[in-house]
């Protein structure tokens, strides 16, 4: 598919537990890890003329356990690491302050699109917890699952689209919104690097038809973001 046909115009990640792995309140560079597969799905995205972003609660600036530099710092490493992104939109807020764009509600991510000049009905938003997708539904925009220990089972189970892995996620969108609960594409990471490539299974299930299976969930939310 030509990047111009393509309804998806941005893609914004959630930062902490879906780029890179979580550190609570982290505000060292140093500890920045990146989730397997990360810099590779932003790199997809960029090569099909996806825009990229970040959508991010800190809540460690109202709490007084970071710093707006701090959060600055760890993102610029991030930029480094996995970017770079077209945006970033970080709430400092905490969960009592009633901030219009703290996830789940969708300021954060109007801002972000409207920064790139798309529509956030255009947007993709992937995150690991509920709160990212109760933000991308609350703004008009599609939402992906990628779950890890720290979501909910029943956030997992009321996701509109669940992914298995960030790369998995980030491909089921190259040719359009997400289609299908269970997203699989088991397509060679160079077949999907080829724009316009071809090859894609149908959304929601396997090579041969089947429906994928669902990644098990367990553990309880960690810290709030």
């Amino acid at each position: 598919m030509n990047p111009a046909e393509n309804p998806v115009k941005a893609v914004l990640f959630d930062r902490d537990g879906t780029l890179v792995h979580d550190v609570p309140y982290n505000g060292d560079p140093d500890r920045v890890r990146p989730v397997d597969g990360a810099r590779e799905a932003v790199a997809l995205l960029r090569g099909h003329g996806i825009r990229v972003g970040v959508v991010t609660n800190q809540s460690g600036v109202s709490r007084g356990l970071l710093t707006e530099a701090d959060v600055r710092h760890v993102n610029r490493r991030i930029d480094d690491l996995v970017g770079p992104f077209d945006v970033w939109a970080v709430c400092p807020h905490g969960p009592d302050d009633g901030c219009p764009c703290r996830k789940p509600e969708p300021g954060m991510i109007l801002r972000a699109a409207g920064r790139l000049r798309v529509a956030p009905a255009d947007c993709v938003v992937i995150g690991d917890i509920g709160t990212d997708l109760e933000a991308a539904e609350r703004a008009g925009a599609h939402g992906i699952l990628v779950p890890n220990a720290q979501t909910r089972p029943q956030e997992t189970a009321a996701a509109p689209h669940v992914a298995p892995d960030l790369l998995t996620a980030v491909r089921a969108v190259l040719t359009g919104p997400p289609r299908g609960t269970i997203l699989a594409d088991e397509r060679p990471v160079a077949a999907a690097f080829a724009v316009g490539g071809d090859g894609a299974h149908p959304q929601g299930g396997g090579p041969d038809g089947s429906a994928a299976t669902a990644p098990a969930t367990p553990g309880t939310r960690g810290r709030p973001r």
